[in-house]
């Protein structure tokens, strides 16, 4: 842990392990609620200082991480393939994502702007002032070990506030060396804190529970998001929630349908469907089906399991024993009640796979409503096709769920992209697009899939309040 400037190690720890092999990585400090007292009241000590600093030296310092991340690149990205299990090319690019939130951020701590208000009276003066809303925790999930954390410190970082971070779990380590960077950054003591334990539930409420904490901001599951907002409400805390998701891919049948199969199945196995932009049902026009799944189930059928430090792999493992069990009871749900399957559809124990949590890429057609795998994220590597035939109907099922995080729509008619675009109810829609995110964009969902948005001008936003001055003169 670490908490006001200093490393802790003693006490108990628990133990980190390998998905793909069941390797253990070494362990980290098992945190109570009093270690996460301790370091918000270390958070809440450096808070005046350090919102006190001039926007260029908030942005100084993230420069200087962000140059430390990008040197430090290869090193990390092997440790979160360790760690996480994602294939070692996969772990690059998060890596260089999660450097482009400190590089976007460090610009937009000198982009806070405030504003004058013009008055009925000549003797008054408006004046409208951005300023930190306070001590920041932070709670990050394990599916994304890097980037999540530096979108969440990044712009509160350079908003000027302070941060008291619990990672997820399963993924302490990658959590561990990015404050190892922010440390050698010069990130001063109690600015930066984060508190590791195996059990999350005493950490998250003395979160919402902490009246110095002013902001809770939280990346996971829907249900664990609602009982924190529930908790932090008698304290109206601000609460930022980027949660689960059911995004729907939708195919029209003037789209060329093995294009649209090949990015199906580079967005849908990303980091082995384990986003929460991950396509769960992929709606294509009956016309064009056919060739749609030939073009799929063919690129699916090659996609190679396995530790994702050896290049030929594509499919890491899912993150514990319960995620097997979870995409294994929908795929076996979908297929006793009529779905058809092309590949997959099982978990993969040979070549020494046995050691870890590997589910075999799969594919499915005739996907429909009474499914389970219709209804539920997924969260695993299966891609469930759902044939439409009517535009209207296409868009009534994509916005039946209670989800509203990501969406994709294939064509060609700018007009149909348009009005797609406009009538789907999900906060970030890709159009002819499989990778719709970027520092620069605001990632957010609708819905039961959060509150607030990540990144851009909104993700600085989102830890300012703002505050009216008006003078008598």
């Amino acid at each position: 842990m670490y908490i006001d400037g200093q490393w802790l190690s003693d006490g108990p720890s628990f133990p980190v392990y390998n998905p793909a092999t069941g390797e253990h990585l070494g362990d980290v400090l098992d945190g109570t609620r009093e270690h996460a007292a301790s370091a918000i009241a270390a958070a809440d000590k450096a808070m005046k200082e350090w919102a006190a600093k001039s926007a260029y030296e908030r942005s100084a310092l993230l420069y200087k991480a962000h140059e430390l991340m990008m040197a430090q690149r290869p090193a990390l990205a092997e440790l979160m393939t360790q760690e996480q299990g994602k294939p070692l090319k996969a772990s690059l690019n998060e890596v260089k994502y999660a450097a482009d939130f400190l590089l976007w951020f460090a610009e937009e701590a000198k982009r806070v702007y405030g504003e004058t208000i013009p008055s009925a009276r000549s003797d008054q003066r408006f004046l409208v002032h951005k300023q930190p809303v306070g001590v920041v925790a932070a709670v990050t999930p394990w599916n994304y070990p890097i980037s999540m954390l530096t979108r969440k410190l990044a712009p509160a970082l350079a908003a000027g506030c302070t941060v008291v971070l619990k990672p997820a779990e399963s993924t302490p380590l990658c959590a561990k060396a990015v404050f190892q960077i922010l440390h050698e950054a010069g990130v001063p003591a109690g600015v930066a804190n984060m508190v590791t334990a195996s059990d999350p539930k005493p950490i998250g409420e003395e979160f919402c529970t902490n009246q110095l904490v002013r902001k809770l901001t939280f990346t996971g599951s829907t249900a664990v998001g609602k009982h924190l907002a529930q908790a932090a409400a008698p304290q109206l805390k601000r609460v930022s929630m980027e949660l689960g998701g059911h995004a729907p891919f939708i195919v029209f049948d003037d789209a060329d349908p093995v294009h649209a199969a090949k990015g199906v199945s580079l967005v849908k196995f990303l980091n082995t469907g384990q986003a929460c932009i991950s396509p769960n049902r992929i709606f294509v026009q009956r016309s064009i089906l056919e060739p749609f799944l030939e073009t799929l189930a063919a690129r699916v059928g090659k996609l190679l399991a396995g530790n994702g430090m050896d290049p030929a792999n594509a499919i890491g493992p899912l993150i514990n024993e319960a995620a097997i069990s979870k995409v294994d009871r929908q795929v076996r749900d979908a297929l006793d009640k009529g779905a058809t399957l092309h590949t997959g559809g099982s978990r993969l124990t040979d070549n020494g796979l046995d050691k870890g949590c590997f589910y075999g890429a799969t594919l499915i057609s005739n996907v429909a409503p009474d499914m389970l795998i219709y209804r539920e994220e997924t969260f695993g590597p299966v891609a469930a096709v759902v044939p439409f035939d009517d535009e209207d109907d296409v868009v009534a099922m994509a916005n039946d769920t209670d989800y509203g995080l990501a969406a994709y729509i294939y064509t060609q008619n700018l007009s149909r992209a348009m009005r797609t675009f406009e009538q789907l109810n999900f906060g970030i829609i890709g159009i002819n697009d499989i990778n719709p995110t970027s520092a620069a964009a605001p990632f957010g969902g609708m819905k039961e899939s959060g509150l607030g948005r990540e990144g851009a001008r909104e993700g600085i936003d989102e830890y300012l309040e703002t505050k009216l001055g008006g003078f008598s003169i």
